[in-house]
């Protein structure tokens, strides 16, 4: 295996000092398989600028990275996701290929089939026995792929001491197969441990369910495949910065083959509908600013004790300025990249990551926290980074 760093040299920008009156910076990772190495490049840029998160949640492949830079000490985060990513693209498939889009095409295509068959390296592997033919109840009868090399190399790469000793606020989001909710585990109220995070990675039918405690879970993108409304929800007046990093786009062409169209398919399902949840906790965020308008207008007699309460409360709203990064597809990619682990594409994708968030980090203005009484502020970086300051 190589043993180079996969991330290149720090930028010379320099580290940056966080915004004035934000109490939180904040890292969401969304789910989306091999493309995940995206959000490595994302931390890189923010460690190398010194906007080191305090609260990392994450989401299937974004709860994986959250965990492996939240376990681990601050300089050392980067070389531990680089070993994670080197080593589950650690396979040979070609020698040596020829340049030009459809050449990547074929490629790309080989590795996913490979993927399929073969399983990837410390990751999974496929079961001896298809499900298909195996009888209900059987271990191996509800998915197609083992995660016990994933189990391995979580132990190997994340300290869960350090997770559970709570310097760094993490969370991951997972479904409960039985009931259907979508649940956090998060080293606030609950001591996390490998399965926390294998659950929140897995998708089936491919990955197994699993269990902890009593109960069994799957991917958290089965649900929602981002954990903003977890960090929005908190009841706190911390004004937070969220680097909000999404694998699949809302947004898209129109299709124009049978492979657009699973594409497609795929970015729709797994969208983050951003903004459908800040739109949300923005109306809340309104409702809360005229009950504490109504509140004030009350004389001090005619209020009981929980009324003040909540006017006091009220008075200090949280702001919240959340920057959103998506993952911008290459025409060359199709709808199996997110299972096109080879390790081309995974350093291309850490690169991609690298550059969108140094170029989105030179617009100082959208690291700012919004006034008192605003809310919400939403950039989406690759539709918004052409507008004037």
């Amino acid at each position: 295996m190589d043993t180079k760093p996969i991330h290149p040299g720090f930028s010379p920008t320099g580290r940056m000092s966080r915004p004035e009156r934000c109490d939180r910076i904040a890292l969401v990772l969304q789910g989306g398989g091999a493309l995940g190495a995206y959000q490595a490049g994302v931390y890189q840029a923010l460690h190398e600028a010194g906007l080191d998160p305090d609260w990392i949640s994450g989401v299937s492949i974004g709860g994986i990275n959250a965990a492996i830079i939240a376990g681990n000490p601050m300089e050392q985060r980067l070389e531990a996701l680089s070993e994670f990513w080197r080593r589950i693209t650690d396979r040979t498939l070609w020698l040596s290929a020829p340049d030009g889009d459809i050449f990547r095409q074929w490629r790309n295509a080989f590795s996913a089939m490979t993927t399929l068959f073969q399983g990837q390296p410390g990751f999974f592997e496929p079961h001896k026995i298809n499900p298909w033919l195996l009888p209900a109840g059987a271990k191996d009868s509800t998915s197609y792929y083992d995660t016990a090399p994933l189990r391995q190399t979580l132990t190997e790469v994340i300290d869960f001491d350090l997770i559970n000793r709570k310097t760094v606020r993490f969370s991951v989001g997972a479904v409960n197969v039985v009931s259907g909710n979508f649940v956090f585990f998060d080293n606030q109220t609950d001591t996390i441990v490998p399965e926390h995070v294998m659950a929140s990675g897995a998708l089936p039918p491919g990955f197994p369910m699993v269990k902890i405690g009593t109960d069994h879970y799957w991917d958290g993108g089965v649900v929602s495949n981002t954990p903003l409304q977890h960090l929005l929800a908190q009841d706190d007046n911390l004004n937070s910065l969220v680097f909000q990093v999404d694998l699949f786009s809302a947004r898209g062409p129109l299709p124009r083959t049978i492979q657009d169209v699973m594409g497609r398919e795929k970015d729709i399902v797994y969208s983050s509908r951003t903004r459908q949840v800040t739109d949300m906790f923005a109306r809340l965020q309104r409702w809360k600013t005229r009950a504490y308008e109504a509140l004030v207008k009350v004389p001090e007699a005619d209020l009981s004790d929980e009324q003040r309460a909540m006017r006091d409360k009220l008075a200090d709203l949280p702001q919240a300025t959340i920057l959103q990064l998506i993952y911008q597809r290459k025409n060359y990619e199709s709808n199996t990249r997110d299972y096109e682990f080879s390790a081309d594409s995974m350093h291309e994708h850490w690169q991609n990551g690298l550059d969108d968030t140094r170029r989105t980090l030179t617009r100082q203005d959208w690291l700012s926290i919004p006034p008192q009484g605003v809310g919400i502020v939403t950039h989406d970086v690759h539709r918004d980074y052409d507008k004037p300051a």
